[in-house]
C-alpha cells in the first residue's frame, strides 16, 4: 500500500513528504505515536497539498451500500424503489461536491451532529459523557440553525447526516426537519427509550430516517452497560419497528469481552431474525479512565474486518464496519476525509472522539467552518495516523491535535475565499 512519510528539509526546514510503497501486516499497522518534531502546526497548512485520490473509492463504497439495501429488500418493491431513488440522489451528491472541491472547498460525503449532550440514560465508556465532564458547554444549536445546518449541508452535496448525542429523540422537532430533507439520509442512534407511537410514525412515512437502536451483545452485557432491563426494552422496540415494516439498524459496540459473542453467526442471525437491516460494528475507543481494557486486540481487530467482509455476502444486511479497514482509503477519515462532527454546541470537530475545534456553526456557515485550518492540518498527515490500539489514532494522538490549537488561533481565523456557485442538489 502507499504510505506517507513526512519529514524536515535540510535546507529549508519546512515539511516535506516522500511517497514509499509498503507492504503491511496486521502487527504493522499498529500505531506509533507522532514526534513532536514531526507535529505539525497550522502555519503549515498552506505548504502542503491534500490528497483526494481515495475519493472515487468512497464514493464506490457508499453507492455499495445502498446497492445492498436494494437487494436485501428486493420483496418489500417500495423500500427497494426508494433505495434505487436515493442511488441516483447520492450519485448527485458526489458530483455536487466535486464541484465544491474544484471550487477549492473540500466537503465530506457524511456529517455527524450531536444534536443534544442530554440523555436520560449513564452508560458505562459513554465517550460523549466522558468529554462533557469539566468542559465548558455554550447553548446547544437551536431547532432553527439545526435545521439551517441541515439545508446548508444538503447544497454542499453531503450524502448522510447521522444524528447523535446524548439522545437525539430528546429534540422534539427533530423528526419534523427530517421531513423536509428527503434525499438526505438520516441514521439516528438512539438508545429506543423514547420510540413511542408518534416516533414509529415518523419513521414508517419517512424513509430516509434510519433509527439505529443501540445494543451491547446478550442481555448480561447490555443491562450491564446500559442499565437493568434495558435489553428486554430494546427487543420490544425492535419488534414493533419490525411490525411496522420500518427500516432500522443496530449500533453494536464491540469490546475485548463482547467480541466473540457479537461476531457469532448466531448472534448476527438473532439480528436479523428480529429485522434488522443496518449493523454497525464499532469497535470501542477507550476514552474513560479503568475502560483501557476493552479495546479490541491487534488479532481481534483483523479478525473483525474479515468477518465483516463476510457477513455483506453471507446475511440481508448492510454491514458497516466503524472505523473498519480505513487502510484501502489511505488512512483515516475524520477531520473531513470522510466524515466530521458537530459537537451539541455547534463546534466543528474531526471526530467525536477528538472534541478540539477551530471553527463553530453557531457564528460560521457551514460551507466557511469547513474552512477550518485544523481539520486541513489533520488531513494533511492522515496516513500518520493509522489504525491503532482502540482502532483510533486521533484519540491515541489527542496531545497533537490539541497542540495544534494555540491561544490566539482559538479566535477567528481568516477564511480563504471560496466561489459561491450554486451547487445545491435539486
Amino acid at each position: 500500500m502507499m504510505r506517507l512519510k513526512v519529514h524536515k528539509g535540510e535546507a529549508s526546514g519546512r515539511l516535506q513528504t516522500e511517497t514509499t510503497m509498503t507492504r503491511e501486516t496486521p502487527q504493522s499497522r499498529r500505531h506509533k505515536p507522532l514526534k513532536p518534531v514531526a507535529a505539525a502546526t497550522l502555519d503549515d497548512v498552506e505548504t502542503l497539498a491534500d490528497d483526494y485520490s481515495y475519493i472515487p473509492a468512497l464514493n464506490d463504497a457508499i453507492g455499495g451500500y445502498f446497492k445492498d439495501a436494494v437487494r436485501i429488500t428486493l420483496a418489500e418493491p417500495t423500500k427497494s424503489l426508494f433505495f434505487l431513488r436515493t442511488i441516483l440522489w447520492q450519485r448527485k451528491a458526489a458530483r455536487v461536491r466535486q464541484k465544491w472541491q474544484n471550487s477549492g472547498l473540500h466537503v465530506p460525503a457524511l456529517l455527524i451532529v450531536s444534536v443534544t449532550s442530554k440523555c436520560n440514560l449513564r452508560c458505562k465508556g459513554c465517550y460523549a459523557f466522558a468529554h462533557d465532564k469539566g468542559k465548558a458547554r455554550g447553548p446547544e444549536l437551536s431547532d432553527a440553525r439545526l435545521r439551517t445546518l441541515v439545508a446548508e449541508a444538503n447544497e454542499l452535496g453531503i450524502s448522510a447526516i447521522l444524528f447523535a448525542g446524548g439522545e437525539p429523540l430528546l429534540r422534539e422537532d427533530l423528526l419534523t426537519i427530517t421531513k423536509d430533507f428527503p434525499s438526505v439520509i438520516f441514521p439516528i442512534v438512539t438508545n429506543e427509550t423514547l420510540i413511542d407511537e408518534g416516533a414509529l410514525d415518523h419513521f414508517r412515512n419517512q424513509r430516509n430516517v434510519i433509527p439505529v437502536v443501540s445494543i451491547e451483545s446478550d442481555e448480561r452485557d447490555t443491562d450491564e452497560r446500559r442499565g437493568v432491563g434495558m435489553h428486554k426494552r430494546l427487543q420490544k422496540a425492535m419488534e414493533a419497528m419490525r411490525a411496522k415494516g420500518i427500516f432500522f439498524g443496530c449500533s453494536l459496540t464491540i469490546t475485548r469481552s463482547n467480541f466473540a459473542t457479537i461476531t457469532d453467526d448466531r448472534f448476527i442471525e438473532s439480528l436479523i431474525h428480529a429485522g434488522t437491516k443496518l449493523i454497525l460494528l464499532l469497535e470501542y475507543v477507550s476514552v474513560e479512565e479503568g475502560t483501557e481494557d476493552w479495546v479490541l486486540t491487534d488479532e481481534q481487530r483483523s479478525t473483525l474486518v474479515d468477518k465483516t467482509e463476510r457477513f455483506r455476502t453471507q446475511f440481508p444486511a448492510i454491514f458497516i464496519g466503524i472505523p473498519g479497514d480505513e487502510e484501502q482509503y489511505g488512512g483515516c477519515l475524520a477531520a473531513g476525509r470522510g466524515f466530521v462532527h458537530v459537537s451539541p454546541d455547534g463546534d466543528l470537530e474531526p471526530c467525536p472522539v477528538s472534541p478540539y475545534s477551530d471553527t463553530n456553526v453557531q457564528q460560521l456557515s457551514l460551507k466557511e467552518a469547513l474552512q477550518s485550518r485544523l481539520l486541513q492540518a489533520i488531513r494533511q498527515r492522515h496516513e500518520t495516523l493509522s489504525e491503532t490500539e482502540g482502532g483510533c489514532a486521533l484519540w491515541t494522538e489527542r496531545e497533537w491535535v490539541r497542540s495544534l490549537l494555540q491561544p490566539a488561533e482559538r479566535s477567528a481565523i481568516p477564511l480563504r475565499r471560496i466561489d459561491s456557485a450554486h451547487h445545491a442538489i435539486e
